[in-house]
């Protein structure tokens, strides 16, 4: 703990003494998410979203684990186990809405955790390594989703599988033979479906064991907070319990009741309707896309529409997708500004509003068929993607003025209820 004055776990019950002195996961627990972790006092709900990341994961494993316990990861009754757990397990449509919803929503919150770090610095030093392994968590969460999609064995499934381990291929030379390897055959079927489920089951333990290294990696410097200052003293702190497990306890309500909503009353929105149709390798959808959350990426990937000298167009985009993931990987060295958050930095906060629309965008146009139209903005707004990273984010680094910091988180907080470091006046009595 790198907080002098966090306070210490001391059992007092005999039992809990005993268990303390044989194995101190009391006090684990205590230093992690209890009294004994101080974190900066000014914390806003944007920083709720690491524990919805948390509760998203839980809800996904469990759910999971019941599919699991009725699904056949054979081509031929693959299709047909789902529909059992939808027709005919006690609660099995529940299960499986849950699961397949609980995806878009643990995508939701971790897109939402990953732009407030870009925008209050938390990939700055000394929390490089927060943000590496927050990266590593996101590309295990997309491996896991893409083999996931496979499982129900639709027309989507199948032929996005086809799509996107075709990929692989535009690489030259070995590039066939890790598409062979992948999908255990020339195209997907019986060994590929035993393959993703495999993996499908396994990478989300994989991803809890991440967290871990995630969370104690933050908790060696301390969380950053809105102003991006450093923590001064225990005046510029609380203790993590009650404040922020009550804080954390609201927004796992509201998330909780925007989740039940869309499970009850919509719960196909974020699905697609060709899923629902059983694979078959002698009909192609007519607009083969995958989920909601690959968007982005996908546009990236279609951005490439000719061939640059003697490097295909299929190499270009394929190597522009993964770029623009391994790029966030190189951000706490691309952004040297000596100022942590977006709020003293008025022109990085103009550009990162265009950051956001131009993913938006993105995102739109992943989702739109591949016409000439769809695919020049694709390709403007890939264009800006990766020039805010490589070109404009050090340029604001270099140029800009930012606005004067506060002392202290302290000082911060007590300019913004105008107190300034005094006490309130009294309100007369009537």
């Amino acid at each position: 703990m790198s907080f002098p004055w966090a306070a210490h776990y001391t059992p007092k019950a005999p039992l809990m003494k005993w268990i303390d002195e044989r194995l101190p996961l009391p006090r684990l627990v205590y230093n992690s998410i209890g009294a004994g972790y101080p974190v900066p006092r000014n914390l806003n709900y944007m920083w709720n979203f690491g524990v919805l990341s948390g509760l998203a994961l839980v809800i996904q494993i469990v759910s999971g684990i019941i599919m699991a316990m009725h699904y056949a990861a054979n081509d031929l009754v693959a299709f047909g186990t789902v529909e059992h757990v939808m027709r005919d397990v006690n609660s099995g449509w529940l299960i499986r809405y849950a699961h397949a919803n609980g995806a878009s929503f643990f995508f939701i919150v971790v897109y939402l955790h990953i732009f407030r770090g870009l925008f209050y610095g938390s990939y700055k030093a000394p929390r490089e390594m927060v943000w590496l392994l927050g990266l590593v968590i996101y590309l295990l969460m997309m491996a896991t989703a893409f083999m996931g999609y496979v499982l129900p064995w639709g027309q989507m499934s199948y032929w996005g599988a086809k799509v996107i381990t075709g990929l692989f291929g535009a690489i030259p030379v070995v590039g066939e033979p890790i598409q062979t390897w992948l999908l255990g055959g020339f195209a997907p079927g019986n060994a590929a479906l035993n393959r993703f489920f495999s993996l499908h089951y396994l990478l989300p333990f994989v991803i809890a064991g991440v967290i871990i290294l995630h969370i104690w990696a933050l908790h060696i410097p301390g969380s950053n907070n809105p102003t991006g200052v450093d923590v001064k003293g225990p005046q510029d702190t609380v203790p993590f319990h009650p404040y922020y497990t009550a804080k954390d306890g609201f927004g796992a309500g509201v998330f909780l009741i925007l989740f039940s909503i869309l499970l009850f009353f919509a719960p196909n929105f974020l699905g697609h309707p060709d899923n629902y149709i059983e694979a078959n390798p002698l009909s192609t959808p007519a607009h083969i896309v995958p989920e909601w959350y690959f968007w982005p990426f996908y546009a990236i990937l279609r951005a490439f529409t000719f061939d640059f000298f003697f490097v295909p167009a299929k190499l270009l985009g394929v190597l522009a997708m993964f770029a623009a993931i391994l790029l966030l990987f190189f951000l706490p060295w691309l952004d040297n500004s000596p100022v942590r958050s977006g709020k003293f930095r008025p022109v990085f906060k103009q550009f990162f509003i265009v950051l956001c629309i131009d993913v938006l965008i993105l995102g739109w146009c992943g989702g739109a068929p591949a016409t000439a139209g769809y695919v020049m903005i694709s390709q403007i707004a890939a264009a800006y993607y990766f020039a805010h990273f490589l070109i404009i984010l050090p340029l604001i680094a270099m140029f800009e003025k930012p606005l004067p910091l506060p002392n202290s988180i302290t000082e911060a907080v007590l300019a913004k209820h105008n107190l300034q470091g005094e006490e309130p006046a009294a309100v007369p009595a009537e």
